[in-house]
């Protein structure tokens, strides 16, 4: 079994071949550089990040292209608004997205490109497109002749007559049919314009993709990505002008995310509920955010809220406290063979499956989900091999409980969650919630050397009520051979 892909094209899973053997060519759409990235741009660059990953996991090699739209309406009216130029408000938003991609564990694309980096690649399509008859001038203007590509609305599943049926000419716009698009945009005064066969102007929006995802990885993408919202009218132009001027299929299997919606509703400036990647980062941690983004299939509608958030930073909690107990508890030297009950070698089963488990659900459309549902299966197996061991130590759970610990972090590694050493993540984690409690650490350090020393003087009441009092506060203590931890309660 090969790894499978909706395609959004056709509307059925597909068994995946690319045009080279061993070697993809992917494209997503990136920012329009003009704000901070929220959490919808978070869910696309998380999704095809472990799209990415999982190909390469499998042995492709990956030639991955991601864009940066540094040049349009929205940026131009930002940047006046800000009173800064256009060049200076993207520079800023693209090192931001660099930040908060960064500390979500996005891998850089292998290429990201900019729009304005590419003018004359633009130009010298849209030349082609008016050479082949799919374009034409309109005083500086060029547009993309729509009726004169017979499939389109073909991704989008959408009527021509219908759609021209509600479709208008903008004042200023001079198409011939209200459902042609704009491929080069005469300048106005003010704005930043690039010279070119029709006058001083700048790309259009859809143009520029095409351009520059042509440029590097030639006329036919192994797979393009993007959120669903860009189906229709991006990628449909996308799809028409790149198609028109090669003659070639411009996308073998088309990838769209779902949205996000914010308690149900569809996240939006004007509903108040927009929400940035920042400032969710300043109240959790990154990891967090991203085993969030993966915890439904990418295809399907994803509901962002801080109770949510709350139970995937438990769940990854309980993931390396689970890791963390392991690694200490199989590295005692224990002499005793004590045999595994049918429980336990259940538990050694499954965490042995996990590779092959977790391969099965991404192969099967990037099944991010129920991958996640396998891991998480694996950490309560996990747990079960830690009690036991934690009770009865037996030489026979060491070697169960080391290799289980190590297919969890190598399977993990394909989402891009649990590489960060257990012991140094549980310690932030603690000092994080204290801090939000109002405690400090040498207190409990205190608290823990007091019971100690109450314990040594046999007043156990004593020992129980700093326990008690401790718990009370969300700390909890544990003993063991190497002495008394704590962790905090979230």
């Amino acid at each position: 079994m090969g790894i499978k892909i909706y395609n959004s094209f056709s509307r059925q899973k597909e068994e995946f071949t690319p045009l080279e053997r061993g070697r993809v060519k992917m494209y997503v759409c990136g920012i329009t550089a003009y704000d901070r990235c929220h959490i919808g741009h978070a869910r696309s660059a998380v999704v095809f990040d472990a799209v990415v990953r999982h190909l390469k996991h499998r042995g492709y090699h990956v030639y991955f292209i991601r864009n940066f739209t540094d040049i349009d309406d929205k940026i131009i009216n930002r940047a006046k608004k800000e009173g800064i130029d256009t060049v200076t408000l993207a520079t800023r938003e693209i090192a931001n997205f660099y930040e908060d991609m960064d500390a979500l564990g996005v891998l850089r694309a292998d290429v990201e490109p900019k729009a304005t980096e590419h003018i004359p690649a633009i130009i010298a399509l849209i030349e082609t497109l008016i050479a082949k008859g799919n374009a034409y001038e309109a005083d500086g203007d060029v547009y993309f002749s729509v009726r004169s590509f017979p499939s389109y609305g073909a991704l989008s599943r959408r009527n021509l007559d219908e759609m021209r049926a509600g479709a208008r000419v903008r004042p200023g716009e001079k198409k011939r049919d209200p459902l042609d698009f704009a491929l080069w945009k005469a300048s106005k005064p003010g704005e930043p314009a690039w010279e070119s066969p029709w006058g001083p102007g700048r790309p259009g929006w859809h143009i520029e993709c095409s351009a520059m995802s042509m440029k590097y990885l030639g006329p036919t993408l192994d797979i393009h990505g993007g959120g669903l919202d860009l189906i229709f009218p991006h990628h449909e132009n996308e799809r028409a002008q790149s198609e028109a001027a090669t003659g070639k299929t411009f996308v073998r299997y088309w990838m769209h995310n779902g949205f996000v919606t914010i308690k149900g509703d569809k996240m939006s400036k004007s509903l108040g509920n927009f929400i940035t990647i920042q400032e969710i980062l300043e109240e959790h941690p990154p990891e967090v955010l991203r085993l969030f983004l993966l915890s439904k299939h990418y295809r399907s509608p994803l509901d962002y809220s801080p109770e949510a958030l709350k139970e995937t930073t438990a769940a990854l909690d309980r993931c390396y406290n689970a890791l963390n107990e392991a690694v200490h508890l199989s590295a005692r030297t224990v002499k005793k063979h004590r045999p595994l009950s049918p429980e336990l070698q259940e538990a050694v089963k499954t965490l042995k499956d996990l590779p092959e488990k977790f391969d099965q659900a991404m192969d099967d459309d990037f099944n991010t989900a129920q991958a996640l549902g396998h891991i998480f299966d694996a950490v309560r197996a996990l747990n079960r091999l830690n009690q036991q061991a934690s009770k009865r130590p037996s030489a026979l759970l060491s070697r169960p409980m080391e290799e289980g610990c190590k297919a969890l972090i190598n399977t993990a590694k394909v989402l891009g969650i649990l590489q960060e050493e257990p012991g140094e993540y549980l310690r932030r984690r603690n000092l994080q919630i204290l801090d939000a409690a109002g405690l400090k650490e040498e207190d409990i350090l205190k608290e823990i050397e007091r019971r100690n020393q109450a314990r040594m003087k046999k007043d156990w009441e004593a020992a129980d009520r700093i326990r008690a009092n401790l718990l009370e506060k969300g700390i909890r203590l544990k003993d063991s051979p190497e002495g008394t931890t704590w962790s905090a309660s979230i």
